[in-house]
């Protein structure tokens, strides 16, 4: 089928089972459901229940002087017309003038109203998914593409915005006004009643027949979106890795079979939805020429059951009969979209949310000692991350944890702040179990410095005050200067008042760096993590971070990941980790020169 459309514009005659297939569900995801997806949008609806009212008032409205209009054509054509009485004439056409000024002023209202409804119903729709991402545990957003997420907060929702606004208001008018079509029409002939519902089961069939296949092709194609937003995000973001590694080819060969994916999708679920109009204009000059011929037959044998008249309203009504179930097959198709995008966005806010069942210790005042009790950690693969974990560091200390990439090292620090929680054994701060600390608690108390600092699109003071939102200007300069980043803020074009990009381009690796010390330092943590904070930084501004680095961490409890090993030299206490396990630990004067690993690697880098 459709071979001739293949071969001139090279679309494929149909998709894929690949493309059509629907997705495995992901464990905790809710199954497909149309009615509770369509229920739960009615809900956001329903919140503005008094004006929803009124809507629908005014749409039974319209529908009403949209059906009797033609009536009162009919009777003004027997009673006036034909008749040749035209005594009144003038005041029937005036009451129809009215009539239609009446129903142009009710469809105009309904439609400013509905708007008002379908966009605070998004609006909360859309401000409930970013808050639910806010909830949302680390390890959600460890296994999804940013640009996939971004694309259920902008086209999903967009997709709902728009059947709100156009189709709510058009399938329930085209139910009123169908059923006081087909009543006025059966009170006026019963005859051409049911000649003109001759059509109403080849539109079934033609409408399930397309339907069946639009809906699939919808859900393809909104799937199809967000996995080419989510690419798309992630090779910008990429950009400099991209180019790097001369990976510009296979980008771009990436983003066209995707692309070509969504092509496909989109050419289908168009051409199929085409159909409708198309079949639906069809039937509907038939039905018309069906009434306006046997009307016709009927009103020349003189026998009284059908009128000229009564032929004008059912010529308007054949039409006006059709039109309804024309905009309901249409309006079904855009709902389906609709449907498909907002079953992505439920199915996020359906995602468990990072509970917080810890109550008590919420105004506890953290001194900084930290005990792992045999912990064991694995990220939901087979087997574990780190396992059999045991040490302890006393307030104020510095440990570092030092072993190859792939150690365990990080694991340990996304424990400790609790973006997962422990498989097996138990974490103690201060002799509570960090399970019964709050983690507003917790990470209220703790400052973090990457080994990528994340800079925000604001000034630079903004950036280094969202350590602690409330520490005024002079707080903020004098961390600035305790992280030996005041100097180069001043050479700045304005300042603490520029405004850096989202990526911080403006600025070097280095002062991003430093910015991010500030920022640790504003906060006044209790818990210090250093995750390879001096990687990938030249020898001065290295030594500008390490100096900045010790004034942060005195009177501190700090856990420093560190590749360089000059780095952890003033640490109290080293613990080296491989292969998940911890291997070694101890202060540094008890492992130099002991001809353990950490003793092998510090003789390996001096080498």
């Amino acid at each position: 089928m459709f071979d001739f459309i293949r071969k001139p514009f090279g679309y494929e005659p149909i998709l894929s089972k690949e493309d059509l297939k629907k997705p495995k569900e992901k464990k905790g995801e809710r199954p497909n459901n149309w009615k509770d997806v369509l229920l739960r949008i009615w809900r956001l609806v329903d919140e503005q229940r008094a004006l929803l009212i009124a809507v629908l008032v005014l749409v039974a409205l319209s529908s009403g002087l949209s059906i009797l209009g033609p009536y009162l054509v009919g009777h003004i054509v027997d009673e006036y017309i034909v008749a040749g009485r035209f005594g009144g004439f003038g005041r029937m056409v005036i009451l129809l003038i009215a009539f239609y000024a009446g129903l142009s002023v009710a469809m105009y209202l309904q439609s400013f109203w509905m708007i008002g409804i379908s966009q605070r119903a998004v609006y909360k729709m859309r401000t409930g998914l970013f808050s639910h991402f806010q909830q949302l545990p680390v390890k959600f957003f460890d296994r999804r593409q940013h640009g996939e997420l971004m694309s259920r907060m902008t086209n999903d929702i967009e997709n709902v915005s728009q059947t709100l606004n156009n189709s709510f208001i058009q399938v329930f008018s085209s139910v009123l006004t169908l059923v006081g079509t087909v009543a006025v029409m059966l009170s006026l002939s019963p005859l051409l009643t049911i000649l003109t519902m001759t059509i109403i089961p080849l539109m079934f069939a033609a409408v399930r027949w397309i339907t069946k296949r639009t809906g699939r092709l919808y859900k393809a194609q909104q799937r199809a979106v967000g996995e080419l937003n989510g690419m798309i995000e992630e090779s910008i973001s990429g950009q400099r890795i991209v180019k790097a590694f001369s990976q510009e080819d296979r980008v771009m060969e990436e983003f066209s079979e995707k692309s070509e994916r969504l092509r496909r999708t989109g050419f289908w679920a168009l051409t199929y939805a085409g159909f409708i109009p198309k079949v639906m204009n069809f039937l509907n000059n038939g039905a018309f020429a069906v009434v306006a011929g046997i009307g016709g037959i009927l009103a020349l044998t003189g026998d009284g059951l059908v009128t000229i008249g009564t032929i004008v309203i059912f010529t308007e009504y054949a039409r006006q009969f059709t039109r309804p179930l024309n905009d309901l097959a249409n309006q079904f198709n855009t709902v389906l979209s609709a449907i498909a995008g907002a079953e992505r966005v439920f199915a996020i806010m359906d995602e468990e949310p990072e509970r917080d069942d810890a109550k008590g210790h919420a105004d506890t005042i953290l001194q900084g000692d930290v005990e792992f009790r045999d912990v064991a950690f694995g990220y939901g693969g087979d087997g574990y991350t780190v396992e059999g974990v045991s040490f302890r560091v006393r307030p104020g200390e510095a440990a570092a944890f030092v072993g190859a990439t792939g150690a365990g090292k990080t694991t340990v620090m996304q424990l400790l702040a609790r973006f997962y929680d422990a498989n097996e054994g138990q974490i103690l701060i201060d002799g509570i179990p960090i399970t019964e600390l709050p983690r507003k608690t917790l990470r209220s108390q703790t400052a973090f410095v990457l080994q990528d600092p994340f800079l925000f699109e604001a000034s630079v003071m903004e950036n280094i005050r969202y350590g602690r939102l409330d520490a005024t200007d002079e707080e903020v300069i004098a961390a600035a200067k305790e992280a030996n980043a005041h100097d180069f803020i001043m050479k700045l074009e304005d300042g603490y008042g520029t405004v850096l990009s989202a990526d911080g381009g403006e600025i070097s690796q280095g002062q991003k760096q430093l910015l991010s010390i500030a920022r640790a330092l504003v906060a006044d943590p209790v818990l210090l993590l250093l995750d390879e904070a001096t990687s990938s930084i030249d020898t001065v501004t290295e030594m500008k971070i390490q100096e900045a680095l010790e004034r942060l961490m005195v009177g501190r409890t700090s856990f420093i990941i560190a590749h360089r090993l000059n780095t952890v030299r003033k640490a109290d206490l080293i613990f080296v980790m491989q292969d998940g396990r911890l291997a070694e630990s101890g202060r540094q004067q008890e492992l130099i020169g002991s001809g353990g690993l950490y003793d092998q690697m510090l003789k390996g880098a001096e080498l």
